[in-house]
Order: structure tokens, then C-alpha cells, then sequence
């Protein structure tokens, strides 16, 4: 499910000092490693420890595969399908604006359990500026959840439902996934994709591996993706790439789908996704007024922008703040964030989502590309994040 993003080109003198950004509900978790590489059992999923996830390094042999059908068995009870409302807000001719809900739908993964709450990893863009989240588990019952977290450079994000409000034979009939290692997978593998295609209800898909590190381009984000020819359609995304052994390799997203083109789908790589699900899973809410501020007016450069000028992609400084954390550490006006607090930098949204998540008094280390001489180098600075108050 794709839906019209609310963020556009318009929003790009925001000032990231004054990030007003989404809080999420979250806990302090003590984590122990999930149990992968086997099938999990039905127990797995009423288990009262918190789980970190993980990719599993064993390395399955074709003799203990199953059919098709034996591993969609297997696999569905941790497949969920994701319904959501979002509020949109349109205007007409004379200029008044009215709002109005619109439904959409997806698919998400189970992929972690504690105490209070049951994890189900899914699209960013499934999830993004919903007012309202329910989720389908495989028994067709129904439960409102709330998400998370997000991640919009790595188009994941993670809703969560209330374990206390599931019912005793809903806990029987889910399981969490079990996390392959997407760096062993190799172009001609069998491929099998699950998810709530279209928005009908579970479906399953077969194909191979076509392509790995595939770079694909969709709006402002370049990531590499697994290919497939294992249909992806619309209300697949956030749902499941396995392999034959039944173990998640990939994270299915629609959003690089090509109408002009037929067999070629795409999947977050499972390897590239598991420490930013266990980072948005971990991470604690913090209150809007102590979220760090940096101090810049910026503005994103996308893939178009960037060949289009010649700069690097991700988001220009246009304006620095006097007496700013930013200033203090030695940014300066041009200069373009590639890296905060090490992690990659593409969107003014992805920016806001990492700030939000840091403390005022935080010291990171943020990455700019500078021009000198004609030409764009890497510098990095220390910066102490300042607080909003």
C-alpha cells in the first residue's frame, strides 16, 4: 500500500534545531537473544521474556527443506495483515480545505515478544501519518496497535500490540518469525513471498532470487534491496521473503515496484534490517522538550537534486543558527549532513526521526560533505546537542 506522502519539497526550509517530532510510546527492555535457525514452537509465542531479534548464522541444506506448502504452514502464523486510516487534508477551487480519512492496508512480520507487548516489523511508508492502526493476525482476529517507531531512510518501521489483550487461542495460533541471514542467500534460491496482497488477506508467492544489493531508487532514497520475481503487489509490503526453509530473508516492499515492468519485486535485505528494528524497539520515548537540538535550517537533496547540481545527496545546510550547537561545533552554511550519530543520512524526515531520539546534551558526531577547492570532502564534527528550553 502506497499512500501520498505529506512531506513534500515544500517543507524544506525546516529548522531542525525546533524538531517537533513524533513521540512513540516505548519501555526500558532487558533483551535476551531470540532463539532462530529452528522452527519455533507455538510456546515461543506466550513467552514472558523480552527477545532481542536476530538473523541466524546456520545455513540450512536443501534436505531438510519443505514444500512450498509445508513452509507457507509453517510461516503464516507469523504474518499479520495491517490495516490503517489515515486524516488527509484536501482543498478545493475557492480555497477551503476539508479533511477526510482514507483506508489503506499492508502486511507486517512477527518478530519479537516481552512482557507487554508483541513486535511486528512493517513499511515505513505502511504506517507513516496513520491516526489509526489495527492488526490481522492468522486466526482473522482483530486488535488495535500502536506504532512503535520508524525508520523512513530504511522504509521500517514497528507496531506493537498489547500482549495482555490477546486472547488465549490468538497467543496459540502466532508465532515469531524465524530471521534468516539475507548475506547467504544467492541469486537462483527458491523465493517465497507472503503478505496481504491487495488488501484481500494473506496470499503466497513463489519465485526465485533474481538480484542481490540491487539499487533501486524511490523518491528521495536509494537503498539495495534483494530482487525477486516472486509477485509483490500492493498490501505485500512489510510482509515476508523466505526462503525454502522457511526462514525470513526480506522485508517485501511495493514502494519500488515499477508499473512498467513484470517480475521484478523487492525486499529489505533481513541482515540490513534487524539493528534498526532492535534500535526502534529499544529505544525509549523522550519528551519533545528534551530532544536535542542541533540548530540549522536544511534542505534535502535528493538523487534528482544531487546530479542535477552536483552535490551529494542528503540534506543541505542552508542557514546555521547563531550561537547553535551546530555553529559551536564548526557547521557551516553549504555544508551537506551525509551521517548523524553514526547513521546515514538522506531525508530531512530521517533527520528529525534521529533527533527526536536524542537527548539534549548528547554529544554526536555528525558527518558533512564541504566543498573546498571545487570539490565535496568529508568532515566530521562533535556536536553537542543543545537543549529546545
Amino acid at each position: 500500500m502506497r499512500k501520498r506522502d505529506l512531506i513534500g519539497v515544500a517543507a524544506c526550509a525546516v529548522v531542525f534545531g525546533l524538531v517537533g517530532g513524533v513521540s512513540f510510546e516505548g519501555v526500558s527492555y532487558v533483551y535476551n537473544q531470540v532463539v532462530v535457525g529452528e522452527e519455533s514452537s507455538e510456546s515461543d509465542a506466550v513467552a514472558t521474556e523480552a527477545k532481542t531479534v536476530a538473523s541466524t548464522t546456520t545455513t540450512t541444506t536443501s534436505s531438510t527443506d519443505g514444500s512450498v506448502s509445508e513452509v507457507a504452514e509453517n510461516v503464516l502464523p507469523s504474518i499479520v495483515a495491517i490495516d490503517v486510516t489515515v486524516t488527509e487534508t484536501t482543498s478545493d477551487m475557492f480555497g477551503r480545505t476539508y479533511e477526510q480519512d482514507s483506508e489503506g492496508s499492508g502486511s507486517g512480520i512477527i518478530v519479537a515478544q516481552d512482557e507487554k507487548y508483541l513486535y511486528i516489523v512493517t513499511n515505513n511508508h505502511v504506517v507513516s501519518d496513520a491516526t489509526k492502526v489495527s492488526v490481522t493476525f492468522n486466526d482473522e482476529s482483530i486488535y488495535d496497535a500502536t506504532v512503535k517507531g520508524t525508520d523512513s531512510d530504511s522504509d521500517l518501521a514497528v507496531v506493537q500490540v498489547l500482549t495482555n489483550d490477546l486472547s488465549s487461542d490468538t497467543l496459540s495460533n502466532i508465532k515469531v518469525a524465524t530471521l534468516g541471514d539475507s548475506d547467504d542467500v544467492s541469486v537462483g534460491d527458491q523465493a517465497i513471498a507472503i503478505g496481504n496482497a491487495l488488501g484481500y488477506g494473506t496470499s503466497v508467492t513463489v519465485g526465485y532470487i533474481s538480484a542481490k544489493d540491487r539499487e533501486v531508487a524511490s523518491e528521495d532514497v536509494t537503498m539495495k534491496l534483494i530482487q525477486t520475481d516472486a509477485a509483490i503487489n500492493p498490501g505485500n509490503s512489510g510482509g515476508a521473503l523466505v526462503n525454502s526453509a522457511g526462514a525470513v530473508i526480506g522485508i517485501n516492499s511495493s514502494k519500488y515496484a515499477d508499473t512498467d515492468v513484470e517480475g521484478m519485486g523487492f525486499a529489505i535485505p533481513i541482515s540490513t534490517a534487524v539493528p534498526i528494528i532492535n534500535e526502534i524497539i529499544e529505544s525509549e520515548e523522550i519528551d519533545e522538550s528534551e530532544q536535542g537540538y542541533l540548530g540549522i535550517t536544511g534542505q534535502e537533496v535528493d538523487e534528482q537534486y544531487a546530479e542535477y547540481y552536483n552535490i551529494p545527496e542528503g540534506v543541505y545546510v542552508a542557514e546555521v543558527s547563531e550561537s547553535s550547537p551546530a555553529e559551536e561545533a564548526g557547521m557551516q552554511a553549504g555544508d551537506v549532513i551525509t551521517e548523524l550519530d553514526g547513521k546515514t543520512i538522506t531525508t530531512m524526515t530521517g533527520l528529525q526521526e534521529k533527533l527526536s531520539k536524542l537527548k539534549a546534551g548528547t554529544e554526536v558526531t555528525v558527518v558533512v560533505k564541504r566543498l573546498d577547492n571545487g570539490e565535496y570532502k568529508e568532515v566530521e564534527l562533535n556536536v553537542t546537542l543543545g537543549s529546545k528550553s
